[in-house]
């Protein structure tokens, strides 16, 4: 680590906890610490010592357009020169939300939001109201944000009970949170068959990017969509990473699932602190003012936001991302060829513009065989590649992140430092 990152570290650590303001960046999952970047363009960063990487995180994905792409860039700019401010509506977020509810198959109307935390809290909110229960489902190693009900932690059996899953959330919150597998229909079909009349919602990563890259069985997101209408519960996707990634339209679009709901994060707002949830008018239409369901956010809507969201869904509908799926896969089956010729065990899920290598023998379909992957292999790999100017996930459980500003180049000098990479 070069010395001005290293000093920025030691001087956050005495002013901010742990020294980071989101805990993944501090880097202790691969014994390293964080880079401090100053400025990024297309898919590349530079730190704060004046080094270069090709960028596979993107933020952690909303940049799919690659960093200060020039039209969004100038968008900001244009919209903040009116005010980056107002705490009222403003004619931005109209358009926004008209973009965003014509691309995804199942919107009719969407609340706009902060952050995909708040928006995964708030369509759990209106679930349970619509419904009037209150347990949901979720599955094991599916992020949905910080959320006190969505912090559990598996019991026993078949995880139909919850623990808090870290300290300061009390057990009575999670209580009515109930675990299954990923890709795991049978757990799914046991637990509502104990609890289904009381169960709100289901609330899935249609393709879950948070414990690595598990892609969905065959069968498994149409299975959700027949117990939840059997039962009467919500089926609510969580898009914050596949939504306008997976597809223009998300992964309800790929997969051609209808979902009751759905929550976006920031790549509908160009990289800026945004966020959304929407779904089907008879259950939006219970969010307050016009219903019921209290939910507000004083700066919801931001001006910046909506001009950065605009500009970006302006490029997307008409991006191709068919070739970028081929240029994500061609690298990824690449760079697990490379990888395997050095005789570790290696798989390399990719799906869309995301791939994951796990330093496996076995596919990977849920997270604890997530688990079970090398991540002594994957350190080892994390920190030769950051060493040669390649910027990975700082964890063996994120996905790494391909935008349409990444060039053949690019690739190849991924290429090129993954077979330098020693075991």
């Amino acid at each position: 680590m070069d010395n001005t990152s290293r000093q920025l570290f030691e001087k956050a650590c005495s002013l901010i906890p742990g020294g980071v303001n989101s805990p993944v960046r501090a880097c202790h999952n691969v014994d390293s610490q964080p880079l401090f970047i100053a400025e990024g363009h297309g898919c590349h960063l530079t730190d704060v010592d004046d080094r270069q990487y090709v960028d596979f995180v993107l933020s952690w994905g909303p940049m799919i357009l690659g960093h200060d792409e020039p039209s969004v860039t100038r968008a900001v700019c244009e919209a903040a020169a009116r005010g980056t401010s107002y705490g009222a509506p403003c004619p931005a977020e109209v358009t926004l939300a008209g973009e965003v509810v014509a691309a995804m198959p199942s919107l009719e109307m969407v609340r706009m939001v902060n952050s995909g935390t708040e928006a995964t809290m708030s369509a759990l909110r209106l679930a349970r109201a619509a419904t009037g229960r209150d347990k949901i489902l979720k599955f094991v190693g599916c992020y949905h944000g910080h959320a006190d009900p969505f912090l559990a932690a598996a019991g026993s059996g078949l995880a139909t009970f919850s623990i808090p899953g870290t300290p300061g959330v009390p057990a009575a919150v999670v209580a009515d949170t109930l675990l299954a597998p990923y890709n795991d229909l049978a757990a799914v079909e046991a637990i509502f068959a104990q609890h289904g009349p009381s169960i709100a919602a289901i609330i899935v990563e249609p393709v879950a990017a948070n414990m690595g890259l598990v892609l969905p069985k065959p069968g498994f997101l149409e299975g959700l969509r027949a117990i939840t209408d059997q039962h009467g519960s919500l089926l609510i996707f969580d898009e914050v990473i596949t939504g306008f990634r997976a597809a223009f339209g998300g992964a309800q679009a790929r997969f051609h699932i209808d979902p009751d709901l759905t929550t976006f994060g920031k790549i509908i707002g160009g990289g800026l602190p945004v966020g959304a949830f929407g779904g089907k008018s008879k259950y939006m239409e219970m969010v307050s003012p016009k219903g019921g369901v209290y939910q507000a956010g004083t700066l919801s809507g931001n001006p910046l936001a909506m001009a950065a969201g605009m500009a970006t869904l302006r490029i997307l509908k008409t991006a191709d991302y068919a070739a970028l799926e081929a240029r994500t896969s061609a690298f990824a089956h690449e760079l697990r060829d490379i990888l395997a010729a050095k005789g570790v065990p290696i798989q390399m899920p990719t799906i869309a513009s995301m791939f994951c290598p796990y330093f496996s023998e076995k596919e990977v379909t849920d997270f604890a065989a997530a688990k079970q992957c090398d991540q002594d292999l994957f350190t080892r790999f994390y920190k030769q590649m950051r060493a040669q100017g390649i910027y990975l996930a700082p964890s063996g459980f994120e996905t790494g992140m391909v935008s349409f500003a990444h060039t053949a180049d690019d690739f190849g000098k991924a290429l090129d430092a993954a077979r330098k990479v020693m075991f």
